[in-house]
């Protein structure tokens, strides 16, 4: 019998698999594709440690970059880490004063840029189609490498993964004695959930309510190419954000449970980052459906995508590339869900996290330490159990 059984093998479920691990904890990481699926598999890998905006998300955004920074070396593989310029582009009748107030509290603040700065910054950039820039330092890495260096350090420890479909939880005494896969039940003293936009309907299949949700994601990645972006390219008022915050009201919370709903239209914010192999990744259109399952047609959405980011990036809307899509877990508040549920001290979520490449790292670590006795006022929180 282990002492930690982790759900779901993205950058959250890994990342926290290494850090109980290397905190003493035998661990085993259950994982049911191979290959990376959900956000760790489509999400742009940028690092928004200048976004924190209260104490408590600076701290975190200070130390979530200083851990991004050593990890290559500590876990003897290359993240791909580097420092890149984040180009928030402004619509041509937008404001700059009321956009520059959704970032008056930001730990570092913006520069702002006219259109043709902002394209001295980015080349790529179509000036008759944006307003100017808000200019941010900001950071970068491969989700994919991120994850095969943490898989590997894992392993290094002792870490064990399975690769298996988790069914259900086993449920004996009101405390959680292990899970149920397809390749049979294992056991530990504590299960923690890191699946992402999966959680929810994982625990609901228990009877159990946490208020995590999730949006369908889709985007293009092309082949490597010719051009070069110099800069992380995304818009300053994100619509996927929006979304986000009004479809997780307490009125809305029954419509979550039932398939078949679209809470809002889809929003398209058009962005693109291009990674070290030259290889680009572009969209992203969002869409709001209960259904996790949900089809959606692939053909309208890339059409949709790239009609938005031709506006602002021509020569990359025009790319060749494949659509791909996910799903992306949030949380009603912005922060993610981390620590025990109610209806069982030994069952545990570690999901919902809007900027997990700045969050992720930093509390994975102070999880694993709290676990080990080291109070963390910070993990108490961001406990799931705020919202009852």
């Amino acid at each position: 019998m282990h002492d930690w059984i982790v759900i779901g093998g993205g950058i959250t479920g890994i990342s926290l698999s290494y850090e109980l691990q290397k905190a003493g904890f035998s661990t085993l990481l259950i994982e049911q594709h191979q290959k990376l699926q959900g956000g760790s598999s489509l999400g742009y890998g940028g690092i928004s440690y200048w976004s924190g905006s209260t104490p408590i998300t600076q701290q975190l955004c200070q130390e979530g970059i200083a851990r991004q920074r050593e990890l290559s070396n500590e876990l003897g593989l290359s993240t791909e880490f580097r420092e890149i310029d984040l180009l928030l582009t402004l619509e041509p009748e937008a404001n700059p004063q009321d956009i520059l107030s959704q970032y008056a509290n930001c730990w570092i603040a913006p520069m702002v840029l006219d259109a043709q700065s902002a394209c001295d910054r980015e080349p790529l950039l179509n000036a008759q189609s944006i307003g100017g820039a808000l200019l941010f330092p900001h950071a970068h890495i491969n989700l994919n490498c991120f994850v095969n260096a943490h898989s590997q350090a894992f392993q290094n420890l002792g870490g064990q993964t399975i690769y298996t479909k988790v069914d259900h939880l086993l449920i004996k005494d009101e405390r959680i004695t292990g899970v149920s896969t397809e390749q049979g039940d294992f056991h530990s003293s504590q299960v923690v959930i890191c699946a992402g936009a999966m959680s929810r309907a994982l625990l609901k299949a228990s009877d159990i309510h946490a208020r995590i949700y999730f949006t369908h994601a889709e985007a293009i990645d092309t082949s490597p190419v010719d051009l070069e972006l110099r800069a992380m390219v995304m818009p300053a008022d994100t619509k996927r954000y929006q979304l986000e915050t009004e479809t997780t009201s307490l009125d809305q919370e029954s419509r979550w449970d039932v398939a078949g709903h679209e809470l809002l239209p889809p929003s398209v914010d058009a962005g693109a980052i291009q990674y070290c192999d030259r290889s680009i990744r572009f969209g992203q259109l969002s869409r709001v459906l209960t259904d996790p399952y949900a089809v959606v047609d692939p053909i309208e959405s890339e059409a949709a995508i790239r009609n938005y980011v031709s506006k602002v990036l021509p020569k990359v809307g025009e790319l060749a590339g494949k659509w791909r899509n996910c799903l992306v877990a949030f949380s009603s508040d912005g922060l993610p869900l981390i620590g025990s549920l109610k209806k069982y001290e030994n069952l545990h979520l570690f999901s919902g996290f809007t900027s997990p490449t700045v969050y992720v790292p930093t509390l994975s670590k102070r999880f694993a330490e709290n676990i080990k006795g080291k109070s963390d006022e910070i993990v108490a929180l961001l406990s799931p159990q705020r919202f009852l």
